[in-house]
This record gives C-alpha cells, sequence and structure tokens, in this order.
C-alpha cells in the first residue's frame, strides 16, 4: 500500500519563488527554496552585495502581561528582564535536565511585551513548553499568543543591505535612523501603511534585516526589496547558502550542533545562562557534564568536505563526528563542525573519514569567517 504524499506547509512567498524559478525542499515540514540557480552565487552574492531571504517558517509568539519579563527568566535560560525595550537577544528554551529544546531570539516590545522567535521545525513544541510553564507558574499574569499565521517574515542581507532598505520608498516612519540601529535592536517602521518590525539580525556572520510584516504585505514586500536592491547587486538566496554561509560564520543549526540530549557549555554556549542566574527551567545545564563530546571547528585539507554523520579520528580510534560540513565558497578550503571528546578538542592529529580516505583535520576557533567591520 502506498501512503499518501506529505503534506508541506507553504509560506506566503511561494508563487514568489516559483516566478523566480527556485527549487524547492522539504524543511522543517516547510516547502523552501533550496536555490533559485547557483547555491555558490547566492552565497557569494551574500558575502559581497546582498541576499534575499523567506524565512516565514520561523515561529513567532507573543508572550504579554504584567509579568512577561518574569516568565521568561523563568521559563528560558536568559535573563530577559534585563533586556532594554528596543532590543533582542539570543537564548535557549531547556528541558528539565538541561538539554536544548530549541535556540531563540527573544525581542523586548515593551516594558509588558516580547515577541519569542523559535525554529521552524520546533514552533509547536516551543508554543507547547510555553503554555504549560505558564500553566505551572502560579498566579503569574501573562499571555501567550501564537501569531506565526498572521505574518510574513523577510531577511536581506549582506553588505549592501542597509542601503537597499533606505532605498525602498514604500517604507516609511522608520523610527530609529538606519546609522543608529544596533545589532541585535529593532524598530518600528510601516510598509504600505501596515506595521512593519525590522531586526537588525541574521543568520549569515554579514551585516543586515529581518523584517516581520502582515501576512497580506509580504510578497510585495518582497517584490519592493528585489526592485530596490537590483542596482546593489541583491539577490534571492535559498537554503543551500543560508546553509554554507552560516557554517562559515560558526552558528549552531538545530538538529545539528543543537539538539535535546546536547547542553549549551557542549556547544560552547554557556554564555546564554548568566553565572548568578537560578530558579529557571533546565538549570541543571549549569552542571558540567565531564566526559560529554564538544563542539569543535575543523579546517581540512585539500578541496573534499566532510559532512554530517562522517567519523572524526584520532589514530585509530573514533573520537567524534561532523555535525555538519562543506566546501567553504568563501574561503576555499573544506570545513567542518563536529562533536568530539574532550581530549581530541585541542589535538593535532585528528582525521577525518571522508569515503574511507582519512582527510587531516586542524582544529579551529570559531567563527571560520568574520565580516570586516
Amino acid at each position: 500500500m502506498v501512503s499518501p504524499p506529505v503534506a508541506r506547509r507553504e509560506t506566503p512567498l511561494r508563487a514568489e519563488h516559483e516566478a523566480l524559478g527556485a527549487s524547492f525542499t522539504d524543511f522543517g515540514g516547510w516547502l523552501m527554496p533550496v536555490r533559485y540557480g547557483s547555491d555558490l552565487a547566492e552565497h557569494h552574492a551574500v558575502r559581497q552585495a546582498a541576499g534575499l531571504f523567506d524565512i516565514s517558517h520561523m515561529g513567532e509568539i507573543l508572550v504579554t502581561g504584567p509579568d512577561a519579563a518574569a516568565f521568561l527568566d523563568a521559563a528560558l535560560a536568559g535573563r530577559l528582564s534585563a533586556l532594554a525595550v528596543g532590543a533582542a537577544r539570543y537564548t535557549m528554551i531547556l528541558a528539565e535536565d538541561g538539554g536544548i529544546i530549541d535556540d531563540l531570539i527573544v525581542y523586548r516590545l515593551a516594558e509588558d511585551r516580547f515577541l519569542v522567535v523559535a525554529n521552524a521545525g520546533n514552533r509547536e513544541v516551543v508554543a507547547a513548553e510555553l503554555a504549560a510553564r505558564a500553566a505551572g507558574s502560579g498566579e503569574r499574569d501573562v499571555t501567550l499568543e501564537d501569531v506565526s499565521d498572521a505574518y510574513g517574515l523577510i531577511a536581506i542581507q549582506g553588505p549592501a543591505a542597509e542601503a537597499i532598505l533606505a532605498a525602498v520608498d514604500r517604507i516609511t516612519d522608520v523610527a530609529t535612523a538606519w546609522a543608529d540601529q544596533r545589532y541585535y535592536a529593532w524598530t518600528d517602521a510601516r510598509f504600505e501603511g501596515a506595521p512593519l518590525l525590522i531586526a537588525r539580525t541574521g543568520y549569515t556572520g554579514e551585516d543586515g534585516f529581518e523584517l516581520m510584516v502582515p501576512l497580506a504585505h509580504a510578497a510585495a514586500l518582497w517584490r519592493s526589496l528585489l526592485e530596490a536592491g537590483a542596482p546593489h547587486g541583491l539577490v534571492p538566496a535559498g537554503l543551500a547558502a543560508r546553509d554554507t554561509l552560516r557554517l562559515e560564520a560558526g552558528m549552531p543549526l538545530y538538529g545539528h550542533e543543537l539538539a535535546r540530549d546536547v547542553v549549551p557549555a557542549q556547544a560552547g554556549l554557556g554564555r546564554v545562562i548568566p553565572a548568578d542566574k537560578t530558579g529557571f527551567v533546565g538549570e541543571a545545564a549549569k552542571t558540567p557534564r565531564p566526559g560529554a563530546p564538544v563542539l569543535v571547528g575543523l579546517t581540512l585539507e585539500g578541496r573534499r568536505a566532510g559532512r554530517e554523520g562522517y567519523a572524526v579520528h584520532l589514530g585509530d580510534e573514533r573520537v567524534g563526528e561532523i555535525t555538519s560540513g562543506a566546501l567553504s565558497p568563501t574561503l576555499g578550503h573544506p570545513i567542518a563542525m563536529a562533536y568530539v571528546r574532550p581530549d581530541a578538542a585541542t589535538s593535532s592529529d585528528l582525521t577525518i573519514d571522508v569515503r574511507g580516505t582519512r582527510i587531516p583535520a586542524a582544529v579551529t576557533a570559531l567563527p571560520f569567517y568574520r565580516r570586516k567591520k
């Protein structure tokens, strides 16, 4: 008996991607553009000019109420009560044992209003976990609302991103001057009269912005950005380019570097938990796990890249496994992230098993690539 095809969610920009000749793939249950032509050209465009990404598959949850800040302090790894209005913070939602349920970005929209952005494949899990934690928070006055289906989310990334946004005449009433907007901060604006949230955040290692707009205006915003960006070298970019960009920038991806059986410190992200913070779900993550594998960057010789699942060896002993790897378009040589035994994390004698061939791999500090300021 043939199983029926699995239904995949579609973003509000599906027709725009088809018109541009995109190839599609499944990502976290969503039908997403993987490339429009050459993912290598898309990657270089982001590093040299700008790329436009559809990230409408991400989840957005509003947390509001007089006790919203205190609730998030108890529910998440970070201290969100210290976040200023207009700012954003990278954080995580952890399980009781400290394992990572998802990594998040939280924006403080007002004293009593926060926006939590979750990864696409974890949207329902995060929403359910937050709801359960709100229900168990006693008398705290807090309200949760999943608004993911009400908005489109578009990212413009690259050194020309600011100039392109400034050239879109249908973006008006920008509350903060472009030159004054800090990284990991957001500002209000309008697009065709509709509310527009513009955050200086991204997942590529370049300067850039993520724009959240009501669903009905997403396609018009996408087209306006492409039109304004054409003289600057802007191109639409898909998941393939996004993955090599974030790998070069040493940014972890849930399901690869981050997982339910990994605590933040193993991924080099222990900083997401303030040293003096207590009384939150996942506090067990602060307790060291002796012998647990740790995340390292690896630089390989030659042109053959190690891929997810490839073994890392020290001598004849398998000491780890690659979580993400590729031939770096920017650097011109293979790079990878891998979890290895702690005693192997500083070794100069590691090799990667690439289809039966042992290739030397040097432990390299992350990120592999850092943009020029």
